[in-house]
């Protein structure tokens, strides 16, 4: 079984975020990228099943330029066996279902049974291609999953489901998994991980070599669209409440009612 991984290149999680003029994209002369953290925990399970005997191939899937070539890298290091980016000028301004679309694409060219991703990038943060990728796929689709064990043909997924309760889900595969903090901890690349992965193959396709055109991404064919964006607000400065603990409680109470409105 070929297990396939999509992995995205998103700012480093302590890189200072700063937005355009007009709104519309991040500046990024001065952010550092990196691989998605949630991704790591789909590679990191990806490599695990091989390691068990229960994958033939674990193959890493990314949508982007040739600036994403060290994240892809870093997969091969840390143990993928090749990787594909898919490339292609007529991707510009597609939405999460131009994405899914091409990823869908890729995937199924490639024969794989099993699909890992992170649950969310920490960029966009919506979480929604995987569960695109699955539906055009036609396969089984689970999302949060920290527990996954796959037999023969068949998985069995877990999941924490809120206040307590674990939810067990089992399916047949093909399947696409997406995978949160606590599945496994993802490894470092070794020096001879780094060495092999400059001889490792990184396939570029285009929107033709996935039977792919205009209609199915890009600006043209986006469902969804992004107007702007912007920074958060800025917080309120604190606001010390003085008096005795008696009336300090009370206009505590009455600020959390009355402007907070949390209670």
């Amino acid at each position: 079984m070929k297990v396939g991984v999509c992995l995205k290149q998103v700012p480093a999680t302590d890189t200072r975020i700063r937005i355009n003029g007009d709104a519309t994209a991040i500046l990024t002369d001065d952010v550092k990228f990196e691989i998605n953290p949630y991704d790591e925990f789909a590679l990191e399970e990806g490599l695990r099943l091989k390691q068990a005997g229960k994958a033939t191939e674990v193959i890493t899937f990314t949508l982007a330029g040739a600036d994403a070539d060290p994240r892809i890298r870093d997969g091969l290091a840390r143990g993928a066996d090749r990787a594909v980016r898919i490339d292609d000028p007529g991707l510009a301004g597609s939405d999460a279902l131009g994405v899914a679309r091409a990823l869908a694409a890729a995937l199924k060219a490639e024969g794989v049974g099993l699909v890992l991703c992170g649950r969310q990038a920490v960029d966009g943060d919506s979480g929604v291609v995987p569960a695109m990728v699955a539906e055009l796929l036609g396969a089984a689709q689970v999302s949060w999953v920290d527990k996954l064990t796959i037999e023969g043909g068949s998985f069995t997924a877990q999941r924490a489901a809120g206040g307590g309760v674990r939810e067990v889900v089992q399916g047949a595969l093909p399947a696409v998994i997406t995978c949160d903090k606590g599945l496994n901890e993802p490894r470092y690349a070794t020096l001879p991980g780094i060495m092999k992965a400059k001889a490792k193959p990184i396939a570029v396709k285009k929107l033709g070599d996935l039977g792919l055109g205009g209609g199915d991404v890009g600006a043209g064919a986006v469902v969804v669209t992004h107007n702007n964006m912007g920074q958060p607000p800025a917080r309120p400065a604190g606001r010390m409440i003085g008096g005795d603990a008696a009336s300090a409680v009370s206009e505590l109470v009455r600020l959390l009612r009355d402007e907070a409105k949390v209670i």
